[in-house]
């Protein structure tokens, strides 16, 4: 029998910019358990009857613990209990057991985060099928990724992200990580076949987990430096490449990486503990070495479950996942709503009822969550005629598949059990939809995704008539459906409504208003009267009302998944370049005209007028609108468009509603009424950086020489800087595109460059100056200077 040594006195380590006191430290590292231990552990679970996992599983947990011995007899029945003394959880149709214990940081996967359900990552998750044993749950899943390089991309985007947004680092250093991680066995396959793995994933605690590796990583690693760590760490440095062809043993030759690469971390301590006054790395090393963890090892479901074994072990933890995040650390609700609607939607898919095709609503499943892709759109639903396979009609058909009378009802009641609800609306519902329907231009369009989510709270474009019954009709130009529509041709109709009110939802030409909307200009998103988001697609889309109907038809046809239009939001230069891609038209929603030919309206001088809020909830009711411009006497109403022009509103001040957080229609940069000087500004061209060569010459042509290499370095600053902003709308919102700590560094030397240009500037100039202080902006083109 060994005897622990006592801890070492606290220490105070330096942590950025703080000193924090230590005083947990151990005088060594936990050993990893032996082959003697390992086998305890798992000859335990196999006597008990609760634990039903495969043997590689069982293996996989064995190898994390620290605690051997203390996990063989939490697994182990007891007298009286088969189960043993194992925790047990109460779930809506399951009962879940875990075995509590402490686990090697190496040991742990970081698994997929619900809340990232609502955001648009690069690299994309894995599919997540659940595994069984004789036909009943076992309490593990199967991630399959397409390769090794998928898996470590995933591991290092999870890490990076998680931390981009948190860091606990600081406080793991002081005290580690004191409250237990939720994580469970994971068999991982590759598609490229690839000899499967089976590991341990974290499913809550995954900030917890990564600040443990920002720890490690030191206190001036950024979430690129621990997101590396993680990745070789866990995976050894290997690739696909590295891999093929090396044939089987894949998970021993990791197992032996980590295992080698703790026994580094083991010296480094060693090292650590003799010196007369250790060091911070001593604090990273021991406050991240080993974790605690609840480890799911059994499942047993009850007799009125809804879900087939396969999915009731990933229905019953992502149930624990949201009870934690609602009660205790809150999701935002695009998440939580995200989370419900995926999960309702499979409990429906299981319940096998005759109504609906189950292979359908699989499909329709796949094309929700994004693993079906906007591509394969014609595949799935090109029964009536292949629709274009674009991000907008993805959501007219998505709509219209689960809007169908019967199931809405079906997906409202399992919605409303999960919610814990005792009614679910149908403005409640369509709220579940928005950030399921926004997934393909979310993260282009993230500056109005808040008011688009508010419009989808407020009942969307679920009239209805939408909700009935009715299929779409699939076209290249959504102005043919007006005729049709104007007949009282309900496909037509529907069709119309939903194209072109996910259009305008999207980009901020429909918002849930709100009562100081009604004191603005149309120019600052005013609107002439209140109503909800679905009254007013409800009433776009009448039979009679043809300016509404060519106005959806319009919007559907302008919208682009890729961009915000220009009268959506101000994007003003802060760098003296418009960031458009020149060689696209911009894109710009126009009002309608009935009389005009091209139903376009426009000013006495052929100029277009541009498309306001308010215009699309006057055309809603015209009568209406008509009688308060009446009484108010303001801009002509729709049915005649006025000739005006953005300007003669004046430029937006940025004030919103108490509810509209975002940018507002109309703003400064947006409201050019001229359409050919857009362009022209959208295609201005940038001079090229011009080409030096390097030669040894007397000071002065020396000078001269470094003077071409500062002007080079620093025009290719501006191209970088150029090329890397675009990058903002494809990063997505899991990871800042540039962290904080970078661009105060950035600052730090651009300040001193512009400090030493102008001390340069002022020797040179003629009268140390010209005479004047501020001679350094005479330049237009300096006006972006910091």
């Amino acid at each position: 029998m060994t005897t622990s040594l006592p801890n070492l006195p606290s220490l105070d380590i330096e942590w950025g910019k703080e000193t924090i006191q230590v005083s947990n430290i151990a005088r060594q590292l936990p050993a990893d358990p032996t082959e003697e231990q390992r086998s305890a552990v798992i000859e335990a679970a196999r006597r008990n009857e609760g634990i039903r996992l495969p043997e590689e599983a069982l293996a996989a947990i064995a190898a994390a613990t620290i605690q051997p011995g203390a996990l063989a007899v939490q697994m182990q029945p007891a007298e009286g209990d088969p189960h043993g003394v194992l925790m047990v959880e109460n779930v809506e149709g399951a009962t879940l057991r875990s075995a509590v214990t402490r686990v090697l940081m190496s040991e742990l996967f970081p698994g997929i985060q619900p809340r990232t359900g609502m955001e648009v990552m690069e690299v994309p998750d894995p599919q997540v099928q659940g595994i069984t044993q004789d036909g009943r749950p076992s309490a593990s899943v199967e991630y399959h990724y397409e390769d090794i390089d998928h898996l470590a991309n995933h591991v290092w985007q999870t890490v990076h992200g998680t931390l981009s947004k948190n860091d606990y680092a600081a406080s793991i250093a002081t005290r580690s990580i004191t409250r237990n991680l939720i994580a469970h066995p994971v068999r991982i396959t590759f598609e490229d076949g690839t000899e499967p793995l089976h590991a341990l994933i974290v499913r809550d605690g995954i900030t917890r987990l990564a600040s443990a590796w920002s720890v490690l990583a030191g206190p001036g690693a950024d979430p690129a430096a621990a997101a590396d760590l993680a990745k070789d760490s866990l995976l050894g440095g290997l690739t696909t490449a590295s891999e093929r062809g090396k044939g089987p043993g894949l998970a021993q030759r990791l197992a032996d990486s980590r295992r080698k690469w703790r026994e580094g971390l083991r010296t480094e301590f060693d090292e650590e503990v003799r010196k007369q006054v250790p060091e911070t790395r001593i604090a990273q090393i021991f406050q991240s070495y080993a974790v605690p963890a609840q480890i799911a090892v059994g499942i047993e479901g009850h007799t009125e479950r809804l879900l087939s074994a396969e999915d009731l072990f990933d229905d019953a933890i992502r149930s624990v996942l949201a009870s934690i995040h609602v009660e205790f650390k809150q999701w935002e609700e695009a998440a939580q709503n995200v989370e419900v609607i995926t999960r309702a939607l499979k409990r429906v898919i299981q319940s096998g009822d005759p109504r609906w095709s189950t292979s359908q609503l699989q499909d329709v499943y796949g094309l929700a969550v994004g693993r079906i892709p906007v591509a394969e759109l014609p595949q799935v639903f090109g029964t009536a005629g292949d629709p274009p396979a674009t991000a907008l009609w993805r959501a007219v058909y998505l709509i219209s598949a689960l809007s169908k009378p019967a199931l809405l009802e079906e997906l409202k009641d399992q919605a409303k059990a999960i919610k814990g609800g005792k009614r679910m609306s149908v403005k409640g519902f369509s709220g579940l939809l928005g950030p399921m329907i926004d997934l393909p231009w979310r993260s282009r369009k993230r500056l109005v995704n808040s008011q688009a989510r508010n419009s989808w709270s407020n009942g969307g474009v679920l009239t209805s008539a939408v909700t009935g019954e009715w299929n779409p009709v699939p076209t290249d130009d959504f102005t043919t459906l007006v005729e049709p529509a104007m007949r009282g041709d309900i496909n037509a109709r529907c069709t119309l409504a939903v194209a072109g009110g996910v259009a305008l939802i999207a980009d901020k030409f429909l918002t849930r208003n709100v009562g100081s909307s009604l004191d603005s200009p149309k120019e600052k998103g005013g609107v002439p009267f209140r109503l909800d988001t679905y009254k007013v697609v409800e009433g776009l889309s009448q039979q009679g009302n043809a300016l509404g109907l060519h106005l959806l038809a319009m919007a559907a046809n302008t919208f682009r998944s890729d961009d915000l239009p220009l009268n959506a939001v101000a994007k003003q230069s802060l760098t003296g370049k418009d960031p458009a891609d020149p060689s696209q038209k911009p894109y710009v929603y126009f009002n309608v005209d009935l009389e005009a030919e091209d139903k376009v309206a426009r000013t006495s001088d052929g100029v277009p007028v541009m498309l306001y809020e308010w215009d699309v909830v006057a055309a809603s009711d015209p009568d209406r609108a008509r009688q308060i411009a009446d009484a108010k006497n303001p801009a002509p109403a729709p049915a005649a468009p006025a000739a005006t022009t953005p300007e003669d509103g004046g430029a937006s001040t940025g004030e919103t509603g108490p509810e509209e957080s975002g940018p507002r229609s109309g703003g400064s940069g947006a409201a050019s009424a001229d359409t050919t000087s857009t362009v022209a500004t959208l295609t201005a061209g940038v001079p090229a950086a011009r080409s030096q060569t390097s030669v040894t010459l007397p000071p002065s042509q020396r000078a001269a020489e470094l003077r071409k290499h500062l002007q080079l370095h620093v025009q290719a600053a501006r191209d970088t800087l150029d090329r890397l902003l675009p990058l903002a709308s494809e990063v997505g919102e899991h990871t800042p595109l540039v962290p904080l700590g970078t661009l105060d560094d950035l600052l730090k030397l651009i300040v001193g460059i512009q400090a030493d240009v102008e001390h340069l500037r002022r020797n040179t100039a003629p009268g140390g100056g010209n005479g004047r202080e501020d001679a350094a902006y005479d330049d237009p083109e300096d006006d972006h200077v910091l």
